[in-house]
Formats: structure tokens, sequence, C-alpha cells
């Protein structure tokens, strides 16, 4: 990883302003499974300040191999209910990539996005294609309620890969909130044993103020052969 955009992401995080919450860490420790009978393994710190969130994570597997990563996000309110998010991640073996956001709207939302990387070697964990435009709407109530509809779709590759979310997020008792996010993909295979990828995917986490879990099954992860799921456990502090 180069410095100085590690330097970059260093100083953004440390640029939140001083009248923001108190920092939030969260270490998440996630392990795979993947259908070929191999395992990765992921682990991942990340600090909350206000609207921006530093990350920094290592993920290894017997078949990819090993790779550390570090990432930047923030929310810039241009209007009152308007607001630019823009990321950056850079990886081992040389990669990069980036994305912007435009959110417009609050208790009902509207999101437009569009991402892109070096295409250097990237272990993909979120799943969705990175070279992507992302359209979205949904809605936001009391108590962290969210229900939303998202598309991201590759919009520079030519393999016609989207990605369509249903999302939802509801607290089931005043220190216990449930989050479902239901997948549909559809696109070109990524390797030359897939050819054409029809499938659904799904994740569910509870959250407790401390502690969650989530599990996860994503069928021809990152339109690969492998079908994948994935435990992860966390703690905030």
């Amino acid at each position: 990883m180069k410095a100085p955009l590690l330097a970059l992401l260093l100083c953004a995080c440390a640029a939140a302003r001083a009248d923001d919450a108190a920092p939030e860490y969260k270490l998440t420790a996630g392990h795979y499974r993947y259908s070929d009978g191999t395992t990765g393994q992921d682990v991942n710190l990340r600090r909350r300040a206000g609207d921006t969130n530093l990350w920094l994570g290592y993920y290894r597997d017997g078949v990819f191999g090993r790779q550390a990563r570090t990432g930047f996000d923030t929310s810039i309110a241009l209007a009152d209910d308007l607001a630019l998010q823009p990321s950056l991640q850079a990886a081992s073996r040389g990669f990069f990539g980036g994305s912007a956001n435009l959110q417009w709207g609050t208790t009902w939302f509207a999101l437009l996005g569009w991402g892109r990387t070096n295409l250097k070697p990237y272990y993909n964990l979120n799943w969705d294609p990175n070279d992507a435009v992302t359209v979205g709407a949904g809605w936001r109530g009391d108590g962290g309620r969210t229900l939303s509809v998202t598309l991201i779709a590759d919009d520079r590759l030519g393999t016609g890969q989207r990605h369509l979310h249903l999302f939802g997020r509801w607290p089931l008792a005043d220190d216990l909130r449930l989050t479902l996010d239901l997948l549909h993909k559809t696109g070109q295979g990524g390797d030359d044993n897939v050819s054409q990828v029809r499938a659904w995917g799904w994740s569910a986490a509870l959250d407790w103020p401390t502690w969650f879990v989530r599990l996860a099954h994503d069928p021809k992860q990152n339109f690969s052969a492998q079908d994948a799921n994935r435990l992860s456990v966390g703690l905030r502090f």
C-alpha cells in the first residue's frame, strides 16, 4: 500500500469535527465456508466519529491468499436534505478504488452513486460489483427503522452483473435490532466455470448495544463458481 494514500485516509478521519460524538470502534471477525470445501477468514476494525468512518482489515484463504486493506467514508451535507457520501479504498497487491453517492431526502430518500477501481486483484467482501452505478430509494422511521431497495449494476466491464437488494432494519426490543438483506443477482459469470448467474442470497443480523452476530449466504460469490456462507461476530467499544 502506498504511504500517501494511507496518510490521506488517516488525515481525513482525524479531520472529523471536534464537536462530533465520541469515537465508536467496531471489531468484526468473519469466517467463510465455500462450496468447494475451502474456508476463509477476515478481521476488520472500524472507527466512527460523527459521519466519518475509517477502517482497517485483513483477509486470507487457501486459494486467493492474503490481503490487507483500508478504507475511508464520510457524509458531507450539501443542503438540508442532500448529502454527498464519498469513499476511498486501498489494499495490498496495488488495489485502489473509490465511490461517490448522492442521497436526497430524510424520511423518504433516494440514492444515486458511482464507483471505480483500478481493476487490480481485490477479494470483494461486500459482494457487490465495484465498478458500477447505484440507484436506490427507501424510508427511515423512528428508532432506526429502515426499508429500502437498491440496484447496483456493472457499467464498465460489459458483464451485465447486477445486484438487487431489498433491505430492512427494525428494532425488536429496546436493546435488540434485526437487519435483513435479500439479494437477487444476475449477470455474466466471472470465470470460465460460470457462464450466466441468476440466484438469490441473503444476510441476517442481530444487534445488541455491544455485540452483534450476522449470517450470510451468497450463491456464486463475486459471480464465481463458489457459493459462500459467512458467520460474523463483532464487538463495539
